[in-house]
């Protein structure tokens, strides 16, 4: 027999229950995750907590708290959007934490999940020293995630964000005000480096479109619903990336590094540039395909990055 929403009002009640009985739902319907959440249960977790205004980190005593009925009702009407309208949970809460910082996020810009939040928490030891950082650039910014995280760990350095996107960067701009750091952090409308001043940078970080074509026709319905300029790379997907090869040089300090999340075109990467080498970056808490270049390597590479775009 069908379980109708009466039923779920009457037989469940508490925090936990509608948690466990969001990732059944979730399992039954086949959604996918990879939003921030990598499991229906933590995917479920995150959408009751935020229906019932409660934090992330609720302490698990709090779980067997009773819930109104108008807030059982509000639980099952968000669990019944994310099947529905297979969007990533972030949009329906138009919130995500991304290197232990809040974000307001919507359809204007990819959800921040790269694992690249790792290293602005380690502040990319031990490849830079932390006093010596002075500028920062965050190509592809989208959301500023990765940008104003960079301007919490390096407190003294100003740090530069681009995005080809107006409406990326009007949501960038709304967490730039939401964390009251506009004098660390300024907000660029450029292809890349092209309207960018003629600064040089300690550290150029990116998360470029990088998804093939081929790739993209194949994404489940939730990433098909972010905006598809944040994704498309290209034949290769790595469109975008060359170019930040080959004019990243000319942009870095002497002591400087580039890293750039590159993802499932990481093998093609480095079958382009046999010779190169990429230093492939482990996480601790899950995640590939994002390398790291020292100036140096940049500006040894640069004939070959550059004959790659012709």
């Amino acid at each position: 027999m069908k379980t109708t929403p009466s039923d779920v009002l009457s037989t469940l009640s508490t925090i936990r229950d509608y948690i466990r009985w969001g990732a059944s739902r979730f399992t039954e319907a086949g959604v996918c995750f990879g939003h921030g959440t990598a499991t229906a249960l933590d995917e479920a977790a995150a959408l009751v907590l935020y229906t019932v205004h409660q934090p992330y980190n609720l302490s698990d005593t709090y779980l067997e708290a009773a819930l109104t009925l108008d807030e059982r009702q509000q639980v099952i009407d968000m669990i019944d959007r994310r099947i529905s309208e297979r969007k990533p949970a972030a949009y329906l809460t138009h919130e995500t934490i991304f290197a232990g910082l809040p974000f307001y996020v919507d359809e204007r810009v990819l959800v921040p999940r790269s694992p690249i939040a790792e290293l602005i928490e380690q502040r990319f030891a031990p490849w830079v020293e932390e006093d010596q950082v002075l500028r920062i650039l965050d190509l592809c910014t989208g959301s500023a995630c990765i940008a104003i995280a960079c301007a919490y760990a390096f407190p003294d350095a100003y740090v530069d964000a681009v995005d080809l996107s107006a409406e990326a960067l009007a949501v960038a701009e709304m967490n730039v005000a939401k964390h009251q750091i506009a004098d660390a952090v300024a907000l660029y409308r450029s292809d890349l480096f092209n309207e960018l001043p003629k600064l040089q940078y300690d550290v150029i970080v990116s998360n470029p479109p990088y998804v093939s074509h081929a790739e993209w026709e194949q994404l489940p319905a939730e990433f098909r619903a972010e905006p598809d300029m944040g994704f498309k790379g290209g034949e290769s997907g790595l469109d975008i990336v060359l170019r930040i090869l080959a004019e990243a040089g000319q942009y870095l300090t002497e002591q400087g590094i580039l890293v750039v999340e590159v993802g499932s075109s990481a093998e093609t990467l480095q079958y382009t540039f046999p010779d190169v080498p990429f230093y492939w970056l482990d996480f601790e808490r899950g995640g590939d395909g994002v390398f790291l270049l020292t100036a140096e390597q940049v500006n040894q590479y640069h004939e070959q990055f550059l004959a790659a775009l012709t």
